[in-house]
């Protein structure tokens, strides 16, 4: 009859088979199916405690160095409830600040939080590799603005807050509370940003009508861009439905919600009240709190490294948006000149093309070369920019000083106006002339001026093209009464 032996019973017939019959561990250890590691081991337990030191035992240690003490893991648990916004490595931080010892890591902090019920354990959606993260090299290269709304005060009353971060450093240079977000307010944030910190070498924003007329119907560049040509500032605009290309401005935000905003709102009775509190959150925020992107550190000892040797002169800083120019008394973008994108979307500079865009061609643009650069700007807003060239025999020289080209004047002529529709196209002769977005919706003069076709405005030419039309509907054009031609869904004109 077969009996079951028990684990016990079988490691001490293998110490008997070693210790009595004298048989080789190697050979027990085959016999039994174990290491003979393991024999070793059974022959240790039964010299140290007999027959019981052959049990089944818990593989725990009696210490564990390394765990964390439960003052400490108390400590944690009472920041948490303290402050819900705290995340691991915001309270990892704070017990480094006060000199815990020994400093747990940031998985044990989670870990904390997480046996308390005070963190509810989510899947990380994406690996950390898979983020692709971008910033400039310094400080004052870059600012990134936007304004942000949802933001109530006592009476019900919205309000929005025209904020900015420089990109390198996370440091807020504005966050200026306004009733309305209009040209007006937010130039004013601006030109306060640019006295109190200095002037940045480029401004990131999204294509908001306060920031840009790039899909505007108005002429012209908008108040923001015209401070930014003033002073130097290139504009870099966000492709459309973009957000996460000014995220860390839209990452303020949410700060922002979650410490100030969301705990206050409906508090303050004023505007004033409001940026009183706003403000000295904002020092808070710059000097003393920990920002993860700068290793634990504060934003404001990475700007302290920012290069300021151009810095604004605050007599230049009307109470109105208006140029803020250098200490130097000159503005800091030289003198460019004027060209017209051809419809290939390209212009011409001494000799040689350079790409601007197809969506701007029969646009007006300025070109500015300097440093060995060539900026396009369109309405105030930089559009490309190119390494200059030069010609075999120009290598050795200097560039030349570019002087700003008046716009030529409109030839006298037999003149008819037409009214441009909504794509910046009039109609003549029963043909097509395009004259820009610009002038969508203007009257138009049209003149025949030698073998082209000439488009002016107020006396100034805006666009000349070759002849497409059948020459001889012409007479036809002009000799209507006032001017109008014979298809009705031509637009009006008069005779000039």
């Amino acid at each position: 009859m077969l009996a079951e032996l028990g684990v016990v019973e079988q490691r001490y017939r293998a110490v008997l088979e070693v210790l009595e019959e004298g048989l080789p561990v190697t050979e027990v250890a085959r016999r039994h199916g174990v290491a003979r590691q393991t024999v070793h081991e059974w022959l240790a337990r039964y010299a140290a405690g007999g027959l019981g030191g052959l049990a089944d035992r818990s593989s725990r240690p009696a210490s564990c160095p390394h765990q964390m003490p439960p003052e400490v893991e108390a400590r944690i648990v009472g920041m948490r409830r303290d402050h819900p916004g705290w995340g691991p490595s915001r309270i990892r931080w704070e017990l480094e600040r006060a000199g815990v010892v020994p400093l747990p890591g940031r998985s044990a902090v989670y870990r904390a939080l997480i046996r308390h019920g005070l963190v509810d354990p989510k899947k990380r959606k994406r690996r950390r590799e898979d983020y692709r993260r971008w910033e400039r090299g310094r400080a004052m290269q870059l600012w990134q603005m936007d304004v942000m709304g949802r933001v109530h005060l006592a009476g019900g009353m919205e309000v929005k807050i025209v904020t900015g971060i420089d990109d390198h450093s996370r440091f807020v240079v504005c966050a200026k509370a306004v009733l309305r977000a209009t040209a007006r307010p937010v130039c004013l944030a601006l030109a306060e940003a640019l006295r109190r910190h200095g002037v940045p070498e480029q401004i990131l924003t999204d294509n908001g009508k306060v920031f840009t007329a790039r899909f505007g119907r108005g002429p012209g560049p908008v108040m923001f861009d015209r401070i930014c040509q003033d002073n130097g500032i290139k504009h870099l605009l966000t492709k459309p439905y973009s957000p996460t290309t000014t995220g860390k401005v839209e990452r303020l935000h949410k700060t922002m919600r979650a410490e100030f905003f969301t705990p206050k709102d409906g508090l303050f009775a004023t505007v004033d009240e409001l940026q009183a509190a706003l403000d000295s959150w904002v020092s808070e925020y710059n000097t003393a709190r920990p920002h993860q992107s700068c290793g634990g550190r504060p934003p404001a000892e990475r700007f302290r490294l920012a290069d300021r040797s151009v810095t604004p002169d605050d007599s230049a800083v009307a109470p109105v948006p208006a140029p803020v120019v250098a200490a130097s008394g000159a503005a800091r973008r030289p003198a460019g000149v004027s060209r017209w994108v051809n419809a290939h979307g390209k212009i011409s500079l001494a000799g040689f093309s350079y790409h601007a865009g197809a969506t701007y061609a029969g646009e007006p643009v300025e070109v500015v070369a300097s440093g060995g650069l060539v900026d396009i700007v369109h309405a105030g807003v930089v559009i490309a920019t190119h390494a200059q060239r030069f010609r075999p025999d120009q290598a050795d020289r200097a560039p030349r000083a570019q002087v700003a080209r008046r716009a030529r004047d409109a030839t006298a002529g037999l003149t008819v106006t037409r009214l441009a529709n909504g794509a910046g196209v009039v109609s003549f002769a029963g043909t097509d002339y395009p004259c820009g977005r610009r002038w969508a919706r203007q009257s138009i003069d049209v003149s025949i001026v030698a073998g082209s076709v000439q488009l002016s405005r107020d006396g100034t030419v805006i666009r000349v093209h070759p002849i497409r039309h059948d020459r001889a509907r012409e007479l036809g054009a002009f000799a209507n009464p006032k001017g109008r031609p014979r298809r009705k869904n031509s637009a009006i004109g008069t005779v000039a």
